[in-house]
Order: structure tokens, then sequence, then C-alpha cells
């Protein structure tokens, strides 16, 4: 079949994938790939920046991906905040609905990321900052209607629900709540969600009673009880060097229980920030995010014309951080 791409358009391989981007991007270059789509480096010519570009993979494929890519672009178009990447510009190569298969959403470019710094040795000042900033970004995301984000990675948010679990978190930074939750899916066992359990009890310690009885799922409960009583471990014992504010943020960040636990808000009210502390910057969304199809069964076709839909009115919005994007991503 004859497709008709729209003008200005150019094709590349990339990874023996092709590519059909504006003219304007170039230097292409390949970044990494996943489940859920591959991502290239490239130089926005407009601006002379470098910028991210993903293209997601088979987004049509099934009714549950094409509702993801919705999620996903439609979380992108609502983050603007210096601390949260957003997006900078969503472009289809098709020249009508008819034709729209792909896909592709521009974001910042970050020249690294929390896992490759996590080997450097930082001053307690600049931990202090860099957390500072995350809470920041977590706090406008915290008023999502998700319980599971990730601040970069918005194609993986998502409820806990059957069809789309905590089991696609990466299976080490898992909350214990995430973990219970999954049990309910999970009937025959998961190794290693028990095993990260185990991880995160050995520190936490064993629940209290009340904890155990807000437990909903049967499997989650039988197993917390099956446990030996592990008492709660010192902080200040594993990190012996830290600054005293820092490990007691860390305990009440840790609290086994969601309803103990601070939230974003409250975290960046410790006195543990007090140095770097601008209320004003503590910011919230400014304006709400539209989850008014999230608990629609739609259409691979109905999916489809909203996506095409929201990239024909996407109207790049300039963003706090611009001179900032050569930054951190988490």
């Amino acid at each position: 079949m004859n497709i008709t791409r729209r003008r200005g358009f150019h094709r590349q391989e990339v990874n023996k994938t092709v590519w059909e981007l504006p003219r304007r991007y170039t230097s292409v270059h390949h970044v990494g790939s996943g489940a859920y789509g591959s991502v290239c480096s490239a130089i926005d010519k407009k601006t002379g920046e470098k910028v991210a570009i993903k293209k997601l993979c088979r987004p049509f494929q099934s009714e549950t991906f094409a509702k993801r890519a919705y999620r996903e672009l439609m979380l992108l178009k609502h983050m603007q905040h210096e601390n949260v990447i957003g997006l900078l510009d969503v472009f289809t190569s098709a020249s009508s609905y008819h034709e729209f298969q792909d896909f592709y959403l521009v974001m910042p470019y970050m020249r690294t990321d929390l896992q490759k710094i996590m080997g450097h040795e930082f001053s307690d000042e600049k931990i202090q900052y860099l957390v500072y900033q995350m809470l920041k970004g977590l706090k406008v995301m915290m008023a999502l209607p998700y319980c599971q984000l990730k601040i970069l990675d918005f194609g993986l948010a998502r409820h806990a629900d059957a069809e789309m679990t905590g089991y696609v978190v990466t299976r080490w930074y898992r909350a214990p709540e995430v973990i219970l939750n999954w049990m309910h899916y999970n009937q025959t066992g998961d190794c290693s969600l028990r095993s990260g359990l185990t991880q995160i009890l050995k520190v936490t310690g064993y629940p209290g009673e009340d904890f155990v009885e807000k437990l909903e799922d049967k499997a989650a409960k039988s197993y917390i009880k099956s446990l030996p009583k592990i008492p709660k471990k010192d902080l200040s014992v594993f990190f012996p060097k830290a600054n005293p504010q820092a490990v007691d943020l860390l305990d009440k960040m840790l609290q086994l229980d969601v309803e103990k636990r601070l939230t974003a808000t409250a975290a960046l009210a410790h006195p543990y920030f007090d140095q770097f502390r601008d209320v004003e910057e503590e910011t919230e969304a400014q304006q709400s995010y539209d989850d008014s199809l999230e608990h629609e069964k739609l259409s691979i076709d109905e999916w489809r014309k909203h996506i095409y839909k929201e990239i024909l009115s996407f109207s790049p919005i300039a963003r706090k951080d611009s001179k900032r994007r050569s930054g951190m991503s988490l």
C-alpha cells in the first residue's frame, strides 16, 4: 500500500528500524530500546538543542497498548515543571488519519541519570540539593490520578489493576504495598517478589498488627504472618557518617505503612532541606489533568482517533527549564 508522507519529513534507518522525522531533527543516534519503544538523541535545528525522541513500539497493536500510548502522551503534555520531563514536540509523518500508525515524542535530552551517578561520592550539601529537586518533582506528580509513577518514563504509569499491575515496576525499587498488591494477581508465587519484600522487612522490621490487619488480600496477609518477627533496624547504624537529619528523613520516608510514610510535600518541609528550601518553587500542577477517558473501554481505532487529535492540537509551551535541559534524569 502506498502511504503518502507529510512534506518536510525524511526517512532513515536507526538500529534496524525505520524512523520518519521532520527535517528539523538531525544527527539522530540510537540511545536505547525498551518494551514500549526506542529512544534516539537528535539535534533540533530550530533551537540548536539536543533532544531525546521516542518512537513508541507498535502503539496500536492492542487496546492495552493504545490506551498506554494515549496515557503517556497526555501525561507528558500535562507536565510543565522544571524537575519533571515534559513534552517539547509530538509528531507523525502520516498525512491523514487513515494512514496514522506511528508517532514520536520529543523530550529534553538528559546527559545522565540517577543510576549512572550512584557510584560517585557526593557532599551532604549536594545530596540535599538533588533530593530536594526530586521531591519537588514528586510533589507535582502525586497530584496525578496514579499510584505508581516514574519521573522520567511515563510509559509505565498506570493503575495497579489486573490489566496493568505493579509487576512491570523495576523489581528492586518497588514499594512494599506494590509487592503485596501483586501477590493478589500472582497466586502461583514469585520468588523475586518475596525476596524483595524480605529485604525491605530486614530494615523496616516486622510490621505492626495494625498494618497486617489492614491488608485486604488473604495471600499477602498469610505471607506476612508467616515471617519471623524481625526487629526494626536503626538506620544510623547503616549510615554512621550521615547527617542525623538525613537519617531522620530517610526513616520517615521508609515507613512500611504508606499511611504513616512522609508525602513529598511533608518531606520538603523537613529541616534537612532548610538551606535550599524555597516554598514558592514547591508548586503543584497549574492545571488539572484530564483523565476523563481513563476508565473508558475503547476500541483500538477510538484510541487512535483520540491520539491523532491530540497530536494535531499540540502546541509546545516554553518550559522554565529550557536552559537546564542537559541535567540529570531520575
